[in-house]
Order: structure tokens, then sequence, then C-alpha cells
């Protein structure tokens, strides 16, 4: 199974953008990958928030870390290209990392994610 990192918005409309990353999610498991979306794990209530400076610094950093140890990223396109995900992606070029990209297609706002 590969261990997979995921980029998706966050910043911008949170609850949708968060929908969407639970989506992206759901898509990469039922692909056979074992992803990481740590936007959606370090920015959450007690944890990290993202809307502050320090905070989302401190989240990209962890993402990145992980990122180390994953096969490949798989960026989801849907929404288009946050400014954050750019940069990660510029990230993932220079360390040489497998990049992907990905859609998940018109059904994915059913609301069940």
């Amino acid at each position: 199974m590969n261990l997979v990192i995921l980029e998706s918005p966050l910043r911008g409309d949170y609850e949708l953008n968060r929908r969407y990353a639970r989506a992206c999610m759901l898509d990469s498991i039922q692909r056979g990958e074992a992803p990481l979306a740590s936007h959606l794990l370090y920015d959450q209530p007690g944890i990290l928030d993202d809307t502050l400076k320090q905070d989302r610094t401190i989240g990209m950093r962890l993402g990145f870390a992980w990122a180390d140890r994953a096969d490949y990223v798989v960026v989801y396109t849907d929404l288009g290209m946050s400014p954050g995900m750019l940069e990660g992606i510029e990230k993932h070029r220079r360390t040489g990392k497998c990049i992907i990209l990905r859609s998940i297609g018109m059904g994915w706002n059913n609301g069940t994610t």
C-alpha cells in the first residue's frame, strides 16, 4: 500500500474545502492508498488554527515532515490550487517527490462527506 500525501485547498471557504478534503481522502482510500491530509489532521480545535500565521507555518512544516516518508504526493484539482498548495507542490518538486494531479469529478459534493 502506497503512503500518499494529499494536497487540496483549505483557506477560503473552510467548510467546503474540508468537505472536499474528506472526499479526497475517501477517493485515495478507494484507490488502495494510505493517504494523509495534514491540513485536516492539524487544523482542528485544540490543535492548530490555520487562520493564525504561526500555526499555519507549523502545520505546513509538520505536513512536509510526513511527505519525506510518503511514496508520492497527490494534488486534487477540482477546486483549483491555493497558494498553500502551490507552495507545497514547489517544496515537493525540490525534494524530488513524484507529484500526481488528480480530479474526483463532478459528483464529489453530494453531501455525504
